[in-house]
């Protein structure tokens, strides 16, 4: 009998279907990606327009977490389905009973048992735009840091690159970071001007909690020529989070690509 329901349970996992997800989304209105009590998370919306289209509770796995008020371009889920679909029927089954809300499968793709969404991902890119002009956003609320202030992109640069490589980012890792140590690796750090935009393009396998903000909140001290580039460094060497800048807000911040 207990060999009968092994086998049964075999059967059962071979006929599910695994299926990598897209996704784009406006995280303002959201309590972030993870699900929880404190709020609707996108992770809750998308499972629960599979449940409507797919007639069965289902769990998505996502490639990374953002925050509540974080934007997405490029976040990737995968879930598991007991019927085979046609990945474009799958995300346009998904987008109809998640129409009210600012999320989007861009692109569902059927995938080996083996994927995973987070631990098959090599790397995470990040995009954090500041809107740099005395007029506050009209058209990008909460979707941009307004920084009146002018900001020196060259110095900021200058310091950033002191990031790039293997290094403990205490300084830029918040209180309450789960990870079991602040070593990260950075694998590039690019500040570019875009008319009134100024934009920080992250590269990373991953992030500690709130280390994108935290760098960027930091790096904006240099660029106001409120710090030095050696104020930087010092904050960064000191490896505590008191010694470093403030954080910045979340509505700036993009999860723009994983990388398989």
């Amino acid at each position: 009998m207990f060999r009968q329901e092994i086998t049964m349970y075999q059967h059962e996992v071979k006929s599910l279907y695994r299926y990598k997800l897209i996704i784009e989304y406006d995280g303002t209105s959201f309590a972030g990606w993870q699900a929880q009590k404190n709020g609707l998370a996108i992770q809750t919306a998308i499972e629960n327009a599979l449940h409507l289209a797919c007639q069965e509770k289902i769990r998505i796995h996502g490639a990374g977490r953002t925050d509540a008020g974080v934007h997405a371009f490029g976040q990737v889920a995968h879930c598991d389905v007991s019927k085979e679909w046609d990945p474009h029927r799958l995300a346009m089954a998904i987008n109809f009973y998640i129409r009210e809300r600012p999320i989007r499968i861009i692109k569902t793709i059927k995938m080996d048992p083996d994927f995973h969404a987070r631990f098959s991902a090599k790397s995470r890119s990040y995009l954090y735009r500041i809107l740099n002009r005395a007029a506050p956003p009209g058209l990008d609320i909460n979707k941009v840091w307004h920084v009146p202030q002018k900001l020196n992109i060259e110095l900021m640069q200058e310091a950033a690159n002191l990031l790039v490589g293997i290094h403990d980012f205490s300084t830029f890792r918040a209180k309450g970071c789960q990870a079991r140590s602040p070593v990260r690796q950075l694998i590039s750090l690019l500040i570019e001007k875009q008319d009134d935009e100024i934009h920080f393009k992250f590269h990373a396998p991953s992030f500690l909690y709130h280390q994108v903000r935290n760098f960027v909140g930091t790096l904006s001290m240099v660029g106001q020529e409120k710090w030095s580039v050696q104020d930087f460094k010092t904050a960064f060497d000191a490896k505590s989070r008191e010694k470093g800048g403030p954080t910045a807000p979340p509505e700036g911040l993009y999860f723009t690509k994983v990388h398989y």
